[in-house]
């Protein structure tokens, strides 16, 4: 795996060393595994998350001050995601999954909730945690969600059903979103924290997917779950807020994602290419195969500084929502064309489960679709035009 084209934004000493581990565990514990777990389909691998635990990559994205490895900037939280991602873009994506809970915990959280629910994430015995917005009827708008929390004594009674949700039955503490007051829409959207063992909250079986099976999902079912009101994120309807929020930050990490794994898939179509001979010569020195790989890795560079620009927006404080959504939209769909030239270049090797490139292809399609389709995306940077 090539260095990053840090000439341009230079690295500290700590991010170095972070992005040096990163790319160590991809290439010796990632890559590796990759093959096995797309097999397992829904079985979560514990193993590579206990590994990834041990050496503090699973909290290197939370605040120092509650245990984790204080990396709290966007830009390199960007950083780590590509190299993991370039080792399977599925057990990358689960492995930093606790930042995406820990990110709406931040955004609302008093200080209080913020070190009850994310000191625990830290050290070697970190548990799993999950975001639960997505419904059966509410995907890309997320205002319409109908899971309800009505008020009772001492805090809420959530109803309702979550689908797709990463980490389900896995994951020991959740953000949930409902409405508080179904009438206002994206303004009557609440955050709850609560844990797995609720009583009234039941997981369905897993679902079979595609790709990135490291991570599992399932649908939640809500029945009259109490919620104490201390574990309220924020004030009532200021979770759609704090959603959009944690999505502009998602969208960015998730086109690091995105770029990870079409970095990988470039770099061993590429490699392949060198030795893989036909008429009488390597495949990359015929021009229809070396535009192909020209044509990723423009991409990949495109796709890269994109999400770059975006985190440190992010990072600057500035307004970055159409910004995230660019870099979301390209990379997402860089990942889709370079795993596909892959596959390509590959050919009949390609299409065969011997070589990674078809599950990469796979795995792919979901950083069209997550958090935020690519359609959705269009719209968002069409809105901020």
């Amino acid at each position: 795996m090539p260095e990053l084209p840090t000439e341009l934004v230079p690295l500290s000493d700590e991010q170095r060393d972070i992005v040096d581990l990163t790319r160590a565990f991809a290439r010796d514990e990632i890559r590796p595994r990759a093959r096995d777990v797309d097999e397992a389909d829904t079985r979560t691998p514990w193993d590579l998350w206990r590994k990834a635990a041990e050496v503090g990559i699973t909290g290197f994205m939370l605040p120092a001050e509650y245990g984790g490895g204080g990396f709290t900037d966007v830009f390199t939280q960007v950083l780590v995601q590509e190299e993991l991602c370039a080792g399977d873009l599925g057990i990358g994506n689960l492995l930093c999954s606790n930042g995406f809970f820990a990110d709406p915990v931040l955004e609302l959280g008093t200080k209080e909730q913020q070190r009850t629910w994310l000191t625990p994430l830290t050290g070697p015995d970190t548990p799993m945690t999950a975001l639960a917005t997505t419904e059966p009827g509410a995907g890309s708008d997320a205002a319409s969600i109908t899971t309800t929390a009505v008020r009772t004594a001492g805090g809420y009674l959530l109803n309702g059903q979550k689908a797709w949700i990463s980490n389900a039955g896995e994951a020991e503490s959740y953000v949930v979103f409902a409405k508080t007051d179904p009438a206002l829409r994206a303004r009557g959207v609440t955050a709850f924290l609560l844990r797995k063992d609720t009583a009234g909250v039941e997981f369905g079986a897993p679902m079979r997917k595609m790709g990135q099976r490291a991570i599992v999902c399932r649908e939640i079912f809500f029945r009259d779950a109490f919620v104490p009101e201390e574990n309220r994120l924020g004030d009532e309807g200021q979770g759609f807020h704090g959603l959009m929020r944690t999505f502009d930050i998602s969208r960015a990490v998730l086109g690091a994602a995105a770029t990870g794994i079409a970095r990988a898939a470039y770099e061993y179509a590429r490699d392949y290419a060198a030795t893989r001979r036909q008429f009488g010569k390597p495949i990359i020195e015929h021009q229809a195969v070396a535009f192909r790989l020209a044509d990723m890795r423009t991409r990949v560079e495109q796709a890269r500084l994109m999400t770059w620009r975006a985190a440190k927006r992010l990072d600057a404080g500035l307004d970055a929502t159409s910004e995230a959504a660019m870099a979301k939209l390209t990379a997402s769909e860089t990942a889709a064309y370079c795993t596909w030239a892959a596959v390509q270049t590959l050919g009949g090797w390609g299409y065969s489960r011997e070589y990674p490139v078809e599950q990469w292809m796979r795995d792919a399609k979901l950083e069209e679709i997550e958090e935020g389709t690519s359609d959705i995306m269009r719209l968002v940077i069409a809105r901020g035009m």
